[in-house]
């Protein structure tokens, strides 16, 4: 893993269920951080905080994703 990310604080979506099948966010300084939790050690990638409102808004029911 980079270590930009080496202090970052992981997490899972609660509805993500007992598998090791999903992404897991950190947030760091101006937005977000995004990893394939099967991989953490395979990379990650940034989002600026307007990158990651905008991933919100499209995957949250009634968004673009779903229309």
């Amino acid at each position: 893993m980079e270590d930009e990310f080496s202090g970052a604080r992981w997490r899972k979506s609660s509805h993500s269920g007992g598998g090791n099948d999903c992404v897991e966010v950190a947030f760091v300084d101006g937005g977000a951080a995004l990893r394939d939790s099967k991989d953490p050690e395979g990379g990650a990638f940034r989002l600026p905080a307007s990158g990651w409102r905008g991933l919100l808004a499209a995957v949250r029911p009634g968004g673009p994703a779903h229309d």
